[in-house]
């Protein structure tokens, strides 16, 4: 059976979803495309910035269908009643947290929707009328923790279901500071931060596999990290996906610093690639 690519999605806010002059916007269909298209997973696992459980325990979602999470704010009345077809899997789900205990990771199943890191950019790469993904969606949370090593290790843990032809997808933000979002807005460049962490973000990516952990923890330690992710949850995700990716190759296919933001995509692993 091929293995399965890793991705990393940088999601934007919900307002991605009618955003359709946004080059954003059709990148995520052409990774969507890509992936109902040519990869054909059976299942899809994903972790998104804005679910974290508890600084050493895991949390999975065994609901096969709740509605979806608004975490957001002041936006127009339009998008609290947006939909996402979308149905779970008691058996991915048990599969996920069976992986997690062969790790030595704390893990639990909980019942939960989706929030708007996931249902943001699936609506628009999977949009239900045009490129349905058709497959169950099991969702996991991170760690509640800045440790970049463990979300590495949580990663690794799920190697093993992309052999089984499981898709892992990890959804956060290249660069994330909603703080600095006005002012770099009056702005005609990106912020200085944005350019240099975003560089460093894809040079760390594209490690080598031997040399890619350490790369990724470093990011962390970099004088314009905190900058660029004035929290780390938005870029917690991408070392999640560099620990699943294993022994392949990362790759940027995308990237747009733009204002306090990046919108940068990855890929681990090339689709089609066969299980040694």
């Amino acid at each position: 059976m091929p293995r399965t690519p890793v991705y990393f999605l940088s999601h934007g806010g919900p307002n991605i979803i009618e955003d359709y002059d946004h080059p954003a916007y059709t990148k995520l269909q052409e990774i969507g495309k890509e992936i109902t298209q040519k990869v054909k997973p059976k299942a899809v696992v994903v972790f998104s910035a804005h679910w974290q459980a508890s600084r050493n325990t895991i949390e999975v979602n065994t609901a096969e269908q709740l509605p979806l999470i608004y975490d957001f704010y002041q936006f127009p009345a339009h998008y609290y009643k947006l939909k996402y077809p979308n149905t779970g899997s008691k058996e991915v789900s048990s599969r996920v947290l069976g992986a997690l205990k062969e790790a030595g990771i704390d893990a639990k199943g909980v019942p939960r929707g989706l929030d708007h890191g996931v249902f943001a950019p699936f609506t628009v790469a999977f949009n239900p009328e045009s490129n349905p993904l058709n497959v169950p969606l099991v969702q996991v949370s991170l760690f509640d923790s800045d440790d970049a090593d463990q979300h590495y290790r949580l990663g690794v843990a799920m190697q093993g279901l992309r052999d089984e032809g499981i898709l892992v997808i990890v959804s956060g933000m290249a660069v994330h500071n909603l703080r600095d979002m006005w002012k770099a807005m009056q702005r005609p460049a990106p912020m200085p931060y944005t350019l240099s962490f975003d560089a460093a973000l894809k040079e760390a990516a594209e490690q080598q596999p031997e040399n890619r952990q350490k790369a990724m923890a470093d990011l962390l330690r970099r004088s314009d990290a905190r900058q660029a992710h004035p929290s780390f949850e938005h870029l917690l995700p991408i070392h999640i996906g560099a620990g699943a990716a294993g022994s392949d190759i990362g790759k940027q296919l995308w990237t747009l610093p733009q204002g306090s933001m990046s919108w940068a995509q990855y890929r681990f692993g090339e689709v089609g690639n066969v299980t040694a």
